[in-house]
């Protein structure tokens, strides 16, 4: 069963892991019982002879060197459980295309030392890598807390890409850690991925989400006018009434409006009256 695009258990995913790894320890008793040169079934740059150790580099490490076994068992255990327990359904060709990968870019690309490149850690380098940036690509928590787990256990590995140290495949070391970012970037839409929002799906369905706030705004609009309606109130005022309606006019002739104009009736001037005239 799967629940949010991750196995609901987390044993089935340690099996591809753990068989591998017995398979390296199974090799290296061999490399005690037998006396056949197991190294010169890695990688030898630029040579015809070269070219098998391109599928069997990961299988052979150094006899005398158990440390590098156990350091690469570790990693290569933790790293596979996750990858198969996030990523289950392509977790076996990212596997494989970190494996063949790194011996062949090793094999073109690498200076011919006479030494032969052994060992597991090109593909550790490239779990790393590939489970950090899945997580950071596809914005989804879980994965990102992967992400951040792998940082916290592996993150000082990210030295090992440079050539530090002669005695250490750099180079395999830089060709895993670039097919991870490559696997990652590949598969990045496939497997767990983010939840869609409502309104994403919408978006990409191409129907217009609705505009909320305008419409909460509208209804906040609505219920102000209701409680406090607008009241317009007109006053009509005959011409003939300009004049008592304004008390300034009676004072001040000089603003009283004109027959031109439109005001009211002019007053009509009163006549002089006679000068009295005493009678003699």
């Amino acid at each position: 069963m799967k629940k949010n695009g991750f196995d609901t258990v987390l044993w089935p995913s340690v099996l591809p892991g753990l068989a591998i790894i017995l398979f390296l320890w199974l090799i290296q008793w061999a490399q005690e019982l037998f006396t056949f040169p197991f190294y010169t079934l890695g990688v030898l740059p630029q040579q015809f002879e070269g070219l098998k150790g391109i599928f069997f580099m990961p299988f052979i490490h150094d006899k005398n060197d158990l440390h590098h076994l156990l350091n690469n068992s570790l990693a290569f255990m933790v790293l596979s459980t996750l990858l198969f327990y996030a990523y289950r359904r392509f977790a076996t060709t990212v596997l494989l295309i970190s494996w063949l990968f790194g011996g062949l870019f090793i094999w073109l690309f690498a200076e011919n030392h006479g030494s032969y490149h052994i060992g597991i850690s090109g593909v550790i380098y490239a779990l790393v890598s590939f489970l950090f940036f899945s997580g950071v690509f596809r914005k989804y928590f879980p994965l990102q807390a992967l992400s951040l787990l792998v940082v916290f256990l592996y993150g000082s590995t990210l030295w090992g890409i440079f050539p530090i140290e002669p005695k250490i495949s750099w180079e395999g070391h830089l060709a895993g850690f670039i097919s991870g970012i490559v696997l990652a970037v590949l598969y990045r839409k496939e497997g767990p991925q983010r939840p869609k929002y409502q309104y994403e799906i919408e978006q990409e369905m191409g129907i217009e989400p609705p505009d909320l706030e305008g419409e909460w705004l509208k209804k906040i609009q609505a219920l102000e006018e209701n409680q406090n309606p607008l009241i317009v109130n007109y006053h009509f005022l005959p011409k003939n009434t300009v004049a008592e309606a304004s008390p300034q006019v009676e004072n001040n002739p000089s603003i009283a409006p004109s027959q031109d104009q439109g005001g009211s009736d002019p007053i009509p001037e009163t006549p002089p009256s006679p000068t009295p005239q005493s009678e003699e």
